[in-house]
This record gives C-alpha cells, sequence and structure tokens, in this order.
C-alpha cells in the first residue's frame, strides 16, 4: 500500500509509503530514500540504483542498503514510478459488481494473468452508476494504467458508443488500452479489444436440450430487455424455438433481474396464474436458485414435474440438490484473454483486437423427459 509523500526535491519514484520506525532522525512520518541513503552511509544515487537493480553494485553495499531498507521499513512507491514511466503501470478491471459469483471468476482470471505478467491489478465497482464508470476511467488513465478491462452488459445506444469511443481514445493516448469482456463491440477503427463470449450458443443449447427431451412449454426467465447480454440470450432461445418449431408464446417470455429474488418472483407468480410449463430456462445460476425455492414452495419437484437449465455454471451449481443443468461460461478464460490481449496490443507485440470464447451445456440431474 502507498501514502502521500513528505517532503519536495525528493525523486517521486523513491519516497517510501511507510512511518518511519527507529530510522535517522526520529519522528512519525514516511521514510525516504534519504532516510535509507543515511542509515546505510551511501549516496541516494547508490540506493536508487540498489533498489532498481539496473547499475552494478557490490554485495557488500547492496547489504548495507538492503538492511536499511528493512530497518526502515521503507518502501518505494510504485504508484509514483508509474506515473513517471519506470515501472508497469497496473491493470484495471471496472464491473457492476464485485459480488457476484461469475464476475469474481473474471476478476480471478485478470488477478492471475496480470500477476503472471508482473503487474498490480485493481477491482474498481460501479455499481451501475455511468458517472462513477467515467470517473473510475479517467482516473486509471492519469494513473497510466497498461489497461482498462470493463466487464458486463450494456444498454447499446449512441450513448454508449460515444462513451465506449471516448475511453477508447483517451486511454490510447496514454498508451493504454480499453478492453470489453461481454460487452457490445464498437463500430469503426477504434483502439479497443473486445474479449466475448458466446451467448447466443450458449442460450440455444440450453433451449436444445430441453426441446430434444420432448419439452415444449418452456418458461424463459431472461433478463433485462435492455441489456446485451439479456438480448443475445433471448435470441438463442427463440432460435431454439425456430428450430424445433415450436410456437413463441408470449405468456412464457418472462423478463427481469438477474437475481434469485426475481427468479422467485418471476416462478411463483407463473404457478400462481396457472401457467402451464414443464421446464424453465433461467438466465443466470442465480436466477435458477430462486426458480427451486418457488418450485418446492408449491410442492412441485426437479425435475419430477419441472425441468430446470440455468446459465454461467458457477461452481455451487454442481452442488444444488438436483446437480444442476447449466451453460457453462469460461469465465477466469475470459480475464486472463482480457489482460494478455492487451498486454499484446500495449507491448506492439500485434495479436487479435476481437475473440469470441465459446460456452458448453454442462448435463446433470435437473432435467428429464416430461410427463
Amino acid at each position: 500500500m502507498t501514502v502521500n509523500e513528505n517532503g519536495s526535491g525528493v525523486s517521486p519514484g523513491h519516497r517510501g509509503t511507510t512511518r518511519r520506525q527507529g530510522n535517522v532522525g526520529g519522528g512519525d512520518r514516511p521514510s525516504t530514500i534519504r532516510d535509507v541513503a543515511e542509515r546505510a552511509g551511501v549516496s541516494v544515487a547508490t540506493v536508487s540504483r540498489t533498489l532498481a537493480g539496473n547499475y552494478p553494485v557490490s554485495a557488500a553495499t547492496r547489504d548495507r542498503v538492503m538492511d536499511a531498507v528493512r530497518a526502515l521499513h521503507y518502501v518505494v512507491n510504485v504508484h509514483a514510478k508509474a506515473l513517471s514511466g519506470r515501472v508497469a503501470g497496473p491493470v484495471a478491471l471496472v464491473l457492476r459488481d464485485i459480488t457476484g459469483p461469475s464476475l469474481a471468476h473474471v476478476a480471478a482470471g485478470v488477478e492471475q494473468e496480470a500477476s503472471a505478467r508482473g503487474r498490480l491489478s485493481l477491482v474498481c465497482a460501479t455499481h451501475g452508476d455511468a458517472e462513477r464508470e467515467n470517473e473510475l476511467v479517467r482516473l486509471m488513465r492519469e494513473q497510466h494504467a497498461a489497461a482498462v478491462v470493463l466487464v458486463g452488459g450494456a444498454v447499446q445506444d449512441d450513448a454508449y458508443f460515444l462513451r465506449m469511443a471516448d475511453y477508447a481514445r483517451g486511454l490510447d493516448a496514454v498508451g493504454s488500452r480499453l478492453v470489453l469482456v461481454g460487452r457490445p463491440a464498437l463500430p469503426g477503427d477504434l483502439p479497443v479489444t473486445v474479449v466475448d463470449y458466446d451467448n447466443r450458443g450458449g442460450a440455444f443449447q440450453a433451449a436444445d436440450h430441453l426441446f430434444a427431451q420432448g419439452h415444449r412449454r418452456v418458461l424463459f426467465l431472461g433478463g433485462d430487455p435492455l441489456l446485451s447480454t439479456a438480448v443475445q440470450r433471448r435470441e438463442g432461445h427463440l432460435h431454439a424455438l425456430r428450430a424445433h418449431d415450436v410456437p413463441y408464446t408470449e405468456e412464457l417470455d418472462v423478463p427481469g433481474d438477474y437475481t434469485r429474488a426475481s427468479g422467485y418472483r418471476r416462478t411463483r407468480d407463473a404457478v400462481r396464474a396457472g401457467l402451464d410449463f414443464t421446464a424453465v430456462v433461467a438466465g443466470t445460476d442465480t436466477v435458477a436458485l430462486g426458480v427451486l425455492a418457488a418450485l418446492r414452495e408449491a410442492g412441485l419437484d426437479v425435475p419430477g414435474d419441472v425441468s430446470l437449465v440455468g446459465f454461467d455454471d458457477v461452481p455451487f451449481a454442481a452442488d444444488l440438490s438436483p446437480s444442476l443443468t447449466s451453460v457453462r461460461v469460461p469465465y477466469e478464460d475470459l480475464g486472463r484473454t482480457a489482460v494478455r490481449m492487451a498486454m499484446e496490443r500495449t507491448e506492439g507485440d500485434g495479436g487479435d483486437a476481437h475473440v469470441v470464447l465459446s460456452t458448453q451445456l454442462v448435463i446433470r440431474r435437473s432435467v428429464r423427459r416430461p410427463r
């Protein structure tokens, strides 16, 4: 961790970030490179060269410097070094909510790949606030982040495309890279990397599996009809209907939030209304949790009375009773691929600017043929 520096006239890449403990001169302030030099009996330049590792120093000198560093709890200000261009910038992950299980796995993938490449990773949440997103991207641009990774569905309107284009150009101007993960690609030739996954294909697989088992009345609990991910999953579901010559029924197409509470409420309302259905496609595994609760409350068995398919295949899906058939999204791979592609671009190694990862239906015990 770093804190603001005291004093002036000291190179920003070398001011310390912890309180002085037993250092020369005493006092409760951050240790500086001058304190280290004084304690080690060497020049400031020698300390700088020793810590940077870019200039030969004797073993004895290095030992004295490192002993002083440990005694004073001195830590180089990494953020200041990044601003001055002397250390690789961090990778920033910007998402709506850090508590969702699927997004947590994207974050894990980003952290793993960033760490493997010697980069810090930062995780920021917008809580659905566009102005908050603007501020975070601006801050990351000022911090010279190597890449800014934006994750999650978005409303595909003119305001979105204009805002993303502005992000892309602004980050590119400081040598950074905008990466969109699970977000709509941008038109035109803009400096942006897109890492997506096959939403449509995944939703098609979910419905196709149910129709192949003989189901015809399938309740589709989609997401917010304005969000790109929800639009794509609904398109995949409708494609499966057409492929199996199953008529579209409006009452079976129920949009809502990707939350457990929404899944519970929509299923409960469908049962109370006497809606005829033998299977449910839940827009996410979290929605599927609510579906299970509502069906059990109504005395209905899964899969005996109603079959159920989720989307995401988060870890708890296999531990439910019954274990949940679900569409697996490679969330960690999305995070790793986002960082890898961004680094290839910013480091001048070329690489693709747009990639789509595949999804896969994982068949478990929550589906059976209708009675």
